[in-house]
């Protein structure tokens, strides 16, 4: 696997805990921005709607740069962000840089994964993906805490300034260790991109990851009060149970991502399947701690660690540039805004477990949306991945 790839997933890291560092230090900067802790919640809300809505956006803008170039800028859009977080005098200021930072990080993504593909053999880059996505499994199992602990000793600024240095490291390893790759198999151009676009069979593929995200996110949203009401947990071991989590996300990311390239469809029917019993049984289940524990890491070794097969299964639908790879990311951050603003309403509803039956709920949809290709006539070797024009992909057998 070529060392870049590695590069890359720093760069994930760091955007990925920029992304959730406002959900481990809600009262702090309530505190320090004079703000309800629901307003700092909306800063969450903002940066996912800027991912999905604003990120492709500026990567269309960025294509007919050569792709480290691209990523360059990105980062420094990505630390003006950030750097003005920090800085925040006021509530409205941080809003603005959440915006700015939520678009870059979707545009990083789309890109990165873009040019990790490029930077791979064929017949491995499911596996470059998943590489390049453990930065954002680390996120989870390390980003998050790191910054809460800054955040809780130092003040949250401290927080944000700890993501800045993070982000300018990974930018200097982006410029020594990521080598120029020239527009000849991704095309700079949008037209290029936009054609993709217009088979029905793409949207459909992006819809599955949609529901496979969200059918995870409305377990991992609402994990903390689930554990701590439902199953009771003390509080002090709940950061515990996160980070078995995170680790088991680790797991079937590398799992998924040597899989994903020649059983694409298999892994994605297999993984709602046995998401679906978790979910299910978390449901049930819940108040039993052993159980419920079982559960939580189910949902964590086979939920988002689906990504490095959808990334496999859009890039045939489409094509492996960084517009498509981009508008999926905002599919996928689409399944987390589905799954929070469903969730809540539940809860209030019908108690706590109603974002598990939720989420089974999504991954029945999940399944059903591969039903097309799943009747499909199987052929017997994966279909191109190239960006020059939309590829079939191949049911895969075996």
């Amino acid at each position: 696997m070529p060392r870049a790839v590695y590069v890359l997933a720093l760069g994930i890291f760091a955007m990925v805990t920029s992304e959730f560092v406002v959900a481990g230090l809600m009262p702090q900067m309530a505190e320090g921005l004079d703000a309800t802790i629901p307003e700092i919640g909306y800063l969450i809300t903002a940066f996912a709607f800027a991912m999905a809505f604003g990120g492709p956006f500026l990567t269309a803008a960025l294509l007919r740069l050569e792709p480290k170039r691209a990523l360059m800028v990105i980062f420094a859009v990505f630390l003006t962000g950030n750097v003005l977080a920090a800085l925040a005098p006021d509530y409205w200021t941080m809003l603005v840089a959440r915006v700015v930072t939520g678009i870059a990080s979707q545009a990083f993504f789309g890109v990165a994964i873009s040019l990790a593909t490029r930077l791979a053999r064929p017949e491995v880059r499911g596996r470059a993906v998943a590489v390049a996505l453990n930065g954002l499994m680390l996120g989870t199992l390390l980003g998050l805490p790191f910054a809460t602990v800054v955040g809780e000793h130092l003040g949250w600024r401290a927080a944000f300034w700890a993501i800045t240095v993070l982000t300018a490291a990974a930018a200097l390893a982006t410029f020594a260790g990521v080598p120029r790759v020239e527009q000849a198999e991704a095309g700079g151009a949008l037209r290029a991109e936009l054609g993709a676009f217009r088979s029905p069979r793409l949207w459909l593929v992006l819809i599955t990851s949609t529901f496979v995200i969200g059918a995870t996110f409305s377990a991992f949203s609402y994990l903390n009060p689930i554990l701590t009401e439902v199953t009771g947990f003390a509080t002090g071991t709940v950061p515990l149970l996160l980070v078995a989590y995170g680790a088991a996300t680790l797991i079937g990311n590398t799992v998924v991502g040597r899989l994903a390239d020649r059983y694409t469809l298999p892994v994605l029917v297999t993984g709602l399947l046995l998401n679906l019993g978790f979910l299910t049984g978390f449901a049930l289940l819940a108040d039993l701690p052993v159980a419920a524990v079982a559960m939580m890491l189910g949902i964590g070794l086979v939920g988002v660690t689906m990504n490095p097969a959808m990334v496999t299964r859009v890039q045939r639908a489409g094509t492996t540039g960084p517009l498509v790879n981009s508008v999926h990311s905002s599919f996928i951050t689409g399944g987390i805004v589905v799954a929070t603003s469903v969730g809540g309403p539940a809860i209030d509803a019908f108690g706590l477990r109603a974002p598990l039956w939720i989420g089974a709920g999504l991954a029945v949809l999940g399944l059903l949306s591969l039903v097309p290709d799943l009747r499909r006539r199987p052929a017997t070797a994966p279909a191109p991945t190239g960006a020059t024009a939309p590829a079939r992909e191949a049911v895969e057998v075996g």
